[in-house]
């Protein structure tokens, strides 16, 4: 499997088509944007910014990475890779986003994944935080050298509300534990293009959460509507035991969360004290295709 260049970059200021000239992304219009030597590209504009640094902090990537990087998510990332690998087209290379891609595990499990199967990919990883997309290129950047092979996913900063992305352009987008924005996945994805949505279960980790929490609140019920244009097909769980036998395990699972600010101070205490923690993975996963007639 040679890794595809991904190619559907649009504008962030206009929307017009980019090219990459050398080590530029740029458009018809003159607009341009640099792909940093690290290996990503900032196609975030700053009047669209909420904040001065969106998103996740550098101490919360950093944990995340360790713990991902550890396996223990690894089940949530095998029924991920299989179910985007399905959406292969015949013939061509699967065009796929991972929509807040984080530090990147997830897709460099899917190229891991598609190594396996010699199938051919096209992947870009999007997040709003630089520190995650930082992260991400880098390490990318290490597995090629050791593969001695081009790195084959392009990283940019940007936001799920404006997707820099070509209209019709993926065959799959990714959406794992993030913010889903389905008027944007709609319009990049080709017709019958799926959309993978991982979201949390009512027993993910509630052993933690019984801990950090005085009580726990009643689980709401997943939302049945179905985003315009798209058409929910398979859910699956994938629930396991995962056992954390030290400290810095624990804490990184908690950093990794929105539990560590929910929590009051004497909850985040009860976990530090912790040397080992059992807990269940519980999470949902969703596949909507888009439809081949739909307005967006």
């Amino acid at each position: 499997m040679s890794p595809t260049p991904f190619s559907a970059l649009a504008c962030p200021l206009d929307g017009n088509p980019m090219q990459l000239q050398g080590g530029t992304w740029r458009c018809d219009a003159g607009h341009s944007f640099d792909v940093a030597r690290q290996g990503y590209t900032h196609l975030l504009p700053v009047q669209h910014k909420r904040s001065r640094d969106p998103g996740d902090s550098k101490a919360m990537v950093a944990a995340r990475q360790r713990f991902l990087n550890a396996g223990h998510y690894r089940p949530v990332a095998d029924a991920v890779a299989s179910a985007a690998l399905s959406a292969q087209p015949e013939g061509g290379a699967l065009r796929c986003l991972d929509a807040g891609c984080g530090e990147g595990y997830y897709l460099r499990r899917l190229a891991e994944a598609a190594r396996e199967q010699d199938a051919a990919l096209s992947l870009l990883g999007l997040d709003i935080s630089k520190w995650a997309v930082l992260s991400a290129a880098r390490q990318e950047r290490a597995i090629s050298r050791e593969l001695q092979e081009e790195a084959g996913s392009h990283w940019v900063v940007a936001s799920n509300a404006r997707l820099p992305v070509l209209d019709g352009a993926l065959d799959c987008v990714l959406c794992l534990f993030g913010f889903p924005v389905y008027s944007q996945f709609a319009r990049v994805l080709a017709p019958e293009g799926i959309l993978i949505q991982a979201e949390v279960g009512p027993d993910h980790l509630r052993e933690l959460r019984e801990i950090i929490y005085p009580s726990l609140k009643p689980e709401r019920e997943p939302s049945q509507a179905v985003p315009d244009g798209l058409v929910r097909l398979d859910v699956e769980t994938i629930r396991f035991p995962l056992t954390l036998g030290e400290p810095q395990a624990i804490a990184d699972l908690l950093a990794m969360t929105p539990h560590l600010y929910r929590a009051s101070a004497e909850g985040r205490d009860r976990a530090a004290a912790l040397d080992s923690l059992s807990v269940t993975v519980d999470v949902r996963l969703t596949q909507f295709v888009r439809l081949a007639d739909a307005c967006v």
